[in-house]
């Protein structure tokens, strides 16, 4: 007898001990099938987790088209540089006609130009500093000359430092593949033990500016916020992230408890967190809920074998999928804000009204899940409220996205250290691609500046 032929009628012809267990069995089997039908695309599981040849087919028909660049596609190539700034010129001129053999002489005022780039023979640049020590002649004592001002006690300038910690943080290589790429192609001698100083000193100088940042969230009108697990030594710990219009900072922390957004927000902060539906953001300013989030939890109960919640999670995907086409549009500037507005009005009356319906449901699973959303229907509607406002969360999941992959490689920190430098060099890394900043230079003259007692530059927008 298959699972559909147990119908209540025969679970109450069974004695009260037996309808209890076969109750309970009968809800274990439907948690154990809603765990094995978890996918990326139906909840928060990452695309890793699939293989790429278990994905469903999709419905839109194969295109015709051959792979590879189409016909009237922009061409894509690198341009010339000017002459002058070539290293090398080499002018040739044909000697000798080549049909009859007379002498050539002369000049090709548009001559064809053809330039080939090459990797120049990689030698560190090595500075001696030579300190004398002399001897007083009328008291005898010897004094020796200081170290110019900026130049660092150990051996590592501020760009190989800067060079190292990127290669551990934007590359996500280990601490000894960084020294072998250092020794092997670069001819710098190197070992792990190096790497972990130039990684302290990383931090060291990124430390003001990564603090400033943080003084600037509460400031923020908007902020896109998430976390993730971690590990610090054998403890487990959480990635947090804080995206705003212009800059990211990261935070790693031993709990997921709110200590953190208090250390970060404080009272002060009156803007909107975007974010998903986790408790601890509830305490903190406006909140817009992720409707990425929302729409795999609807997909979850469209692919429910439970009929209810089945019926249910079709109707709610379907006014989803118009929000998203409204917003694409209204992005783009192909809709004004006030017809989006419009366009979005039945759409908000008619996900409220879905979520009513399960909020009445006599089906536990539909309840729980619908009854939250609809007693906190208002945090899913911010962004028609407040202009500027994203639906998803997707700005701080892109943050995310590097550090996850550095996490799974290395499987996260060994120290307290360590985790200072990863919050400190995300932050830089990211708030760098957000403004378009070369974040070696960065990293280089934060370095720098540290050594020669300077004040840091800030991760601040330019203005």
């Amino acid at each position: 007898m298959s699972l559909d032929g147990i119908t209540e009628e025969l679970i109450a012809r069974q004695t009260p001990e037996a309808q209890i267990i076969i109750r309970l069995l009968l809800a274990k089997i439907a948690e154990l099938e809603a765990r094995l039908n978890k996918t990326p695309q139906n909840s928060s599981q990452p695309p890793s987790t699939q293989h790429p040849h278990a994905k469903p087919v999709p419905k839109k028909p194969k295109s015709k088209r051959k792979q590879g660049g189409q016909p009237g596609h922009p061409k894509h190539s690198r341009p010339l540089l000017p002459t002058d700034r070539c290293d090398e010129l080499h002018i040739l001129k044909p000697a000798e006609c080549r049909r009859c053999g007379s002498n050539l002489a002369g000049c090709d005022p548009e001559p064809l130009r053809h330039q080939v780039w090459e990797l120049p023979e990689i030698r560190p640049h090595v500075s001696e500093y030579q300190r004398h020590r002399l001897r007083c002649g009328d008291c005898g004592e010897t004094t020796c000359a200081e170290l110019p001002a900026g130049v660092p006690q150990g051996q590592s300038g501020p760009r190989l430092i800067a060079f190292s910690g990127l290669l551990m943080a934007y590359f996500r290589q280990s601490k000894r593949r960084t020294a072998l790429f250092l020794e092997a192609l670069l001819n710098q001698p190197c070992c792990a033990a190096l790497t972990v100083k130039m990684q302290q000193q990383v931090t060291r100088a990124l430390r003001p500016p990564y603090e400033e940042l943080i003084e600037q969230l509460p400031t923020q009108s908007q902020l896109g916020m998430d976390e993730s697990p971690t590990k610090e030594g054998t403890s487990k710990a959480w990635l947090w992230t804080a995206v705003a219009s212009t800059f990211t900072v990261f935070g790693v922390r031993l709990s997921r408890a709110a200590t953190l957004l208090d250390d970060w927000l404080g009272e002060a902060f009156d803007g909107v967190i975007t974010c998903d539906r986790a408790k601890m953001y509830w305490a903190h300013g406006r909140l817009q809920w992720c409707w990425a989030h929302l729409k795999r939890d609807f997909q979850a109960l469209a692919d429910s074998s439970d009929g209810k919640a089945k019926r249910l999670g079709h109707d709610l995907l379907r006014p989803t999928r118009q929000l998203f086409h409204h917003w694409a549009r209204y992005r783009d500037g192909t809709l004004t804000r006030r017809s989006w507005l419009q366009r979005m009005r039945p759409i908000r009356q008619e996900i409220d009204t879905l979520l009513l319906r399960g909020a009445f449901s006599d089906n536990a699973r539909i309840q729980g899940m619908c009854g939250p959303l609809y007693d906190y229907r208002d945090r899913l509607w911010t962004f028609l409220e407040v202009e500027d406002i994203e639906p998803t969360n997707n700005s701080s999941e892109r943050a995310l996205r590097h550090a996850v992959i550095w996490r799974k490689l290395s499987f996260g920190t060994q120290s307290q250290a360590g985790s200072r430098f990863v919050e400190t060099m995300l932050t830089a890394i990211e708030t760098c691609r957000q403004q378009n900043r070369s974040v070696l230079d960065f990293v280089t003259q934060a370095v720098t500046a540290h050594f020669a007692g300077q004040n840091i530059p800030s991760l601040l927008p330019r203005l």
